[in-house]
């Protein structure tokens, strides 16, 4: 890596669009609050990166002439969260907290970006064009 650049290591935590169904309509709003609760606690620990549910509609394909049509409603993953974290260990232990609040399982496993994107300039993180989350020490 060139000298002032640094290397993120991030992981997807993820959950199928159909782990959620279980729970009464009259306990989302607790589910949820727990949820927030574990966003809120991977902020205030500085490895938050991104998280987010997908809507339960039709997903867009897009083909490889740039030709969109209609899908499916997404089966594979209802929803996600990235942390950047040192190691796959920590990333279960933000794995487990989600699982546990959210009351169902997750999956966690290291994204393997390409090697621009897991590089930052010294000059961008001095402008503070790189979010605080990707700073390390």
């Amino acid at each position: 890596m060139g000298e002032g650049a640094f290397e993120v290591t991030r992981y997807l935590i993820s959950f199928n669009a159909k782990a959620m169904d279980h729970i009464p309509e009259e306990d989302m709003p607790s589910v949820a609050a727990a949820a927030h609760g574990v966003v809120e606690e991977a902020l205030s620990a500085g490895v938050y990166v991104i998280s987010g549910g997908l809507a339960n509609r039709r997903a867009s394909i897009v083909g490889l002439d740039g030709t969109v049509t209609d899908g499916p409603h997404p089966e594979a993953i209802g929803g996600a969260m990235i942390v950047d974290v040192p190691d796959h260990e920590e990333a279960l232990d933000w794995a487990r907290k989600i699982a546990v609040a959210c009351r169902g399982r997750r999956k966690s496993g290291r994204l393997d970006p390409t090697p621009s994107s897991t590089r930052c300039s010294a000059g961008a993180r001095a402008q503070g064009d790189i979010p605080a989350t990707f700073h390390r020490g």
